[in-house]
């Protein structure tokens, strides 16, 4: 473990991880990047509906082999092949500033809508003109914190596995079921016949959610829509819900931005589904 076997950036392997950066390549290999400890602990343990592992390939400095033997370990007893690199071509491959000596390979770990609408979800978040990578990483993010069921990006909205999104999401993309691509009036009828009632999160809504949560309407199975943080959801995608919800501003604050108000919301699902349970 001394000597790092790629020294080169022009190395086969560390070529085919640098192109992952790019979205075209990304759908093609159907693979995408996951650096950092935390990222690919959590890769190592996930496995898609086939059972098969999603984590491929795993990059590491050997100062980070030392440092974070277990998830190199456990990262080769789930079948996926470590390479030992050096730090600059690591760098040279990373999407961060401070790169972590860490990077995994992972196959593309999204679920078809008909998986998540099966499972009969109580708290989905629907991302439908959601564009900033970063915001999406942190909505799922909130998602999983707030024990949603699923999270599902329509055509309109970013990639899912950009490396930012993907950083951060902290981990939790590997934890819950997510659905990529889906029309948002697709999302909102195949939710709607699942029992699902759908409420659009807009700082103009006609509902308050202080209101909603004191009128006891939201304890039954939710999808919150959620979109552009600068511009919000068209009136076309608000005409689709059942209610469109602000979050009050109590203070003097013009507006919150987009994870914040997700949390806001998600929490406040949560809430009221566990008092009515």
């Amino acid at each position: 473990m001394g000597t790092p076997e790629l020294i080169s950036p022009r190395s086969p392997r560390v070529t085919a991880a640098r192109r992952l950066a790019r979205r075209a390549f990304r759908g093609k290999e159907r693979r995408f990047v996951a650096e950092g400890p935390q990222a690919v602990r959590e890769a190592v343990g996930h496995r898609g509906d086939d059972g098969v592992p999603t984590l491929t390939e795993l990059f590491t400095t050997v100062e980070a082999a030392e440092r974070y033997a277990d998830i190199v370990a456990a990262a080769r007893a789930a079948g996926a092949r470590v390479h030992h690199a050096d730090a600059a071509v690591l760098a040279d491959v990373s999407q961060t500033v401070t790169p972590q000596g860490l990077l995994g390979i992972c196959r593309f770990l999204d679920v078809p809508f008909g998986t998540v609408l099966r499972a009969r979800p109580r708290l989905v978040a629907v991302l439908a003109h959601v564009r900033d990578p970063g915001n999406a990483g942190t909505v799922l993010r909130c998602a999983d914190a707030a024990g949603a069921d699923a999270v599902v990006l329509t055509d309109a909205s970013v990639d899912l596995y950009n490396p930012k999104s993907v950083r951060a999401s902290a981990g939790s993309l590997f934890h819950l079921p997510v659905v990529v691509g889906v029309p948002v009036e697709e999302a909102v009828a195949g939710l709607r016949d699942a029992g699902v009632r759908l409420l659009a999160a807009d700082g103009a809504g006609d509902d308050d959610l202080d209101d909603e949560l004191d009128a006891g309407t939201m304890g039954g199975p939710t999808g919150w829509i959620f979109g552009n943080e600068a511009w919000g959801l068209p009136a076309g995608t608000r005409a689709l819900a059942d209610a469109v919800v602000r979050v009050p501003i109590h203070g003097r604050a013009e507006s919150l931005n987009l994870a914040t108000a997700a949390a806001v919301c998600l929490y406040a699902s949560a809430r009221a589904q566990r008092v009515r349970t």
